[in-house]
């Protein structure tokens, strides 16, 4: 995975980086306060037994995200 897509996207044990938020208003403001912005390294260590949410390492913190707000997320793949 080399090409922009959105953070749902990216399956279990791939790596990729945050390349903008796309999202606005509280949510955006939750994310920025767990780490997650342009830059930064994220891993997808697993997916919920109906596939959403999604857990991702992030900062050395595993931190459930749902797609619909994952979506909003764009990452670059490693």
């Amino acid at each position: 995975m080399d090409k922009t897509c959105s953070l749902c996207d990216i399956k279990v044990g791939e790596t990729a980086v945050v390349e903008r938020l796309c999202i606005h208003g509280a949510m955006r403001r939750r994310l920025l306060d767990i780490g997650l912005c342009d830059g930064t390294e994220v891993r997808c260590v697993g997916r919920s037994p109906m596939g959403d949410p999604g857990a991702y390492l992030i900062r050395g913190a595993v931190i459930a995200i749902r797609d619909c707000d994952g979506k909003r997320v764009m990452v670059r793949g490693r």
